[in-house]
């Protein structure tokens, strides 16, 4: 075993028993690279990376490449899922030498973590025009050895490279334009038949999903609509969606949903949940709420810790192949159901002789009676299979996503227990990944909350507090969100140019300090911010935090007018903020029965622009953190509503239609 069996992230230990004497990011591997004046041979992935276990198989598992890393190099093994700064900085680097990225990551670098080398997937031997390790470690070392020049030169060219990109700032908000130039670029890359946005390799991208779904509601462009539906439809029935045991793969191979690259993880089912419960929200499509209502059933049953915290991810591969936890043979459904059954799978499913991922052609099914007794029969011969590894690390930021899904989908659906589940989770989050002065920690496993939190982690975590306040009416939650917010300004806020930074003041210092807004497989930290903050002004009254989601949008802006598409999350939030958003107050006796029915009502309607605060008579806890609703009072002991824009409030009534006329204006 190597130093990785002291680690708690499933992924370095999954490499500790590794010939390669690895070491975890620290000191002492950089002291020692100094002392020896050796490079560092720095390999990043995460637990539930395919092509991660297929290198450390071919190469890492390796008694030849081994000891080739062991005698030219110092070796380190990083989690990009605990350390996303380090992660971000480095596939910068290897996409700017190579034009492309992906895990496992590869660098090699000095031992002052200056990178000279970038590629991704090495296998032993060369393959094709892909070099292998045993080709590439000597050539490398070498050059080590006699060509520091070179290296240092690259080195140089790297370097101004890091400090160009990440010198972000602006001073100009986006015009209003790049709402309806985000929505024409969406248009021209979607896929008309099977919705999504590429060919293949196909990404969910629900972040795409809500920015057309908030156009719609603004714009009423049926197009818009359209896209999200067909979208939302073909993925629901394909195979990237787990027919069996719910839940959504990673992505799709193919243009048309059917083979997925099968790792579930745990941001995916946020956001995806995110998506379907607006699409619901808007349409009443019951597809939409099944669906969502089964991704909560998967997270809850199988990525759930005991005491709330949520899971990372399942692993794509099982017995050493991906994929074959899900695959079915026709054989074995019709030794597992029942001849009747058997012939409803081969029409529901499509089945072919071998080799069956599960989709469906249609929603028919859902109305058959048997579909779910065929499901369940199905779903119970899997469990007994052998399971693909749970990543089991609790992850601040995935979990925060997942809360505010939840805590939106409950409030939707009507489900009290599904916001009691968020709650239970936010509870879990702070209880054991917050340190006494307030500020978060990045990773729980195994009773041990440890590693400095990122950007995300706030962001995320106050997004989710956001979304059970606006579920509960709990100002409790309120209160968490502006103090977590509080901290995330302290710490990460860019005060010379506007902007988060992904790493904090108090984080270890890196090549650069990170600072980037593009939105990958879920929104960046500093794209969602724009729409916590927002909404913390309104919710607030404090104009700071509007002004703070300017500087973001400014320092951005550039960029985002450049690829709009790139940046949905941010030019959603943007689009929320400047289309006529509304406060609702709603002042009521906690044991009036009539005060919860109003808000119930007041909410019911699709309106993600208005925020709504319930005030209790006597609520100084919301009193001190929103101190513009101090006067709004009842009105002859009835629950009354205050309908305002910018804060500046129609007559208060007690008449709930009144109200509604005012929202609907």
């Amino acid at each position: 075993m190597n130093r990785l069996a002291q680690e708690q992230s499933p992924y370095l230990l999954q490499h500790a028993s590794n010939p390669v004497d690895w070491y975890p990011w620290g000191d002492e591997a950089f002291e020692k690279a100094k002392r020896e004046n050796k490079p560092i041979f720095l390999s990043i992935g995460y637990s539930t990376c395919h092509w991660c276990h297929v290198m450390e198989h071919e190469s890492f598992e390796d008694e030849e490449v081994a000891a080739l890393l062991n005698e030219h190099y110092i070796c380190i093994k990083v989690d990009r899922e605990e350390r996303p700064d380090i992660d971000h900085v480095y596939m910068s680097v290897c996409q700017a030498m190579t034009g492309s990225g992906g895990w496992p990551l590869t660098i090699v670098m000095t031992p002052d973590k200056e990178p000279f080398y970038a590629g991704t997937y090495f296998p032993k031997y060369d393959r094709g025009r892909r070099p292998g390790m045993m080709t590439l470690l000597p050539s490398i070392s070498e050059a080590w050895e006699s060509k520091q020049d070179d290296i240092q030169q690259t080195i140089a060219q790297i370097s101004q490279y890091l400090k160009e990109s990440n010198s972000l700032s602006g001073s100009q908000l986006p015009d209003e334009s790049i709402i309806g130039s985000t929505f024409e670029q969406l248009s021209n890359r979607f896929d008309l038949d099977k919705g999504g946005f590429s060919k293949a390799p196909k990404f969910p991208s629900p972040h795409n999903l809500i920015f057309l779904l908030r156009y719609f509601h603004e714009t009423n462009d049926s197009f818009a609509l359209e896209m999200v539906e067909t979208t939302l439809q073909n993925m629901r029935k394909g195979g990237i969606y787990d027919q069996i045991g719910f839940g959504f793969h990673r992505y799709s191979t193919d243009q048309n949903w059917l083979v997925p690259h099968f790792e579930k993880m745990l941001y995916d089912q946020a956001m995806i949940l995110w998506a379907y419960t607006e699409a619901f929200h808007i349409t009443q499509n019951p597809i939409y709420q099944r669906t969502a209502e089964e991704i909560i059933t998967y997270v809850l049953r199988d990525m759930t810790h005991d005491e709330g915290g949520f899971y990372s991810a399942e692993d794509a591969d099982s017995e050493g192949e991906e994929g074959k936890f899900y695959v079915w043979s026709e054989e074995e459904l019709q030794n597992i159901l029942s001849s009747h059954q058997f012939e409803l799978a081969k029409d529901w499913f499509k089945t072919k002789a071998d080799g069956n991922i599960l989709h469906l052609n249609s929603f028919d099914p859902f109305a058959k009676p048997e579909y779910d007794d065929v499901r369940q029969v199905l779903f119970d011969h899997r469990e007994k299979r052998i399971h693909p590894l749970k990543d089991d690390k609790i992850l601040t930021d995935w979990n925060g996503l997942m809360i505010g899904a939840l805590a939106k989908a409950g409030m939707v659906f009507g489900d009290e227990s599904i916001i009691q589940s968020a709650e239970k989770s936010a509870k879990f989050i702070l209880a054991n990944l917050q340190e006494k002065d307030g500020r978060l920690l990045k990773r729980y496993r195994n009773g041990e909350a440890d590693l400095p939190a990122h950007l995300d982690d706030y962001v995320f975590m106050v997004f989710g507090l956001l979304q059970i306040h606006a579920a509960t009416q709990n100002s409790t939650y309120l209160v968490q969100a502006v103090e977590l917010a509080e901290i995330m300004v302290e710490d990460f806020h860019d005060e010379s140019n506007g902007g988060f930074f992904l790493n904090g003041d108090h984080s270890e210092k890196l090549l650069v300090r990170p600072k980037t807004g593009y939105d990958g497989a879920i929104p960046s930290g500093n794209s969602l911010s724009v729409h916590i903050l927002y909404r913390l002004a309104k919710l607030t009254g404090d104009v700071k935090w509007s002004q703070v989601a300017d500087g973001v949008l400014k320092v951005f802006n550039t960029q985002m007018t450049g690829s709009p598409s790139g940046f949905t999350s941010m030019v959603t939030g943007y689009m929320t903020a400047i289309n006529s958003p509304k406060e609702v107050v709603i002042v009521g006796d906690r044991n009036d029965p009539e005060t919860m029915n109003v808000w119930k009502i007041i909410t019911k309607d699709y309106s993600p622009s208005t925020v709504v605060l319930l005030k209790y008579i006597n609520d100084e806890e919301l009193v001190k953190k929103a101190s513009w609703i101090s006067a709004h009072n009842m009105i002859e002991n009835k629950p009354t509503i205050y309908v305002c824009e910018n804060f500046a409030c129609k007559h208060p009534t007690t008449d709930i239609q009144i109200a509604l006329d005012y929202l609907r204006e």
